[in-house]
């Protein structure tokens, strides 16, 4: 009986590492500035980079703030609603991804506790443009509204 179990723990993990590698989101996926809107002074991520990490994944942010200095965070976890640590974000501390289907994401952030960020992550069809919605606040504390355009690499 215990085989049995082992077993069907090892093709559960298995499958979902296979499942996270299909996905639509994984890659490299650089910003397209043109057909991005973003707010007066909003960080632009340039380069997201989403991989496997074990069971696991992982999420590489490089961009630059609103006075155009240099931004990296990064993140760990699985996409399933539980907010799980972000590091290198002046932003928030934690992060959430949840899958709505195959090709959305909904996106939460977190400092302190307090939500600083939501959104929507959405692949096309093709897989070679990803749009990612955000309502976040700025460095006055207002909410604005972001919209950046990637393509995938």
């Amino acid at each position: 009986m215990k085989v049995k179990v082992v077993f069907a723990l090892a093709v559960f993990f298995v499958s979902a590492v296979v499942c996270s590698a299909d996905s639509p989101q994984m890659g490299t996926w650089k910003l397209n500035e043109a057909k991005s809107k973003f707010a007066a002074g909003a960080t632009k991520n340039n380069t997201v980079v989403y991989e496997a990490a074990g069971d696991m994944i992982k999420v590489t942010v490089d961009g630059v703030d609103g006075t155009g200095a240099a931004t990296h965070n990064e993140w760990t976890g699985k996409f399933n609603g539980r907010f799980y640590a972000v590091t290198g974000d002046a932003t928030s501390d934690k992060r959430s991804y949840r899958m709505i289907n195959r090709r959305t994401l909904a996106l939460t952030a977190k400092k302190a506790g307090k939500v600083t960020l939501t959104g929507r992550i959405v692949v096309s069809r093709n897989d070679k443009m990803r749009t990612v919605t955000t309502t976040g606040k700025d460095a006055k504390g207002n909410w604005v509204t972001n919209t950046a355009v990637y393509d995938k690499q």
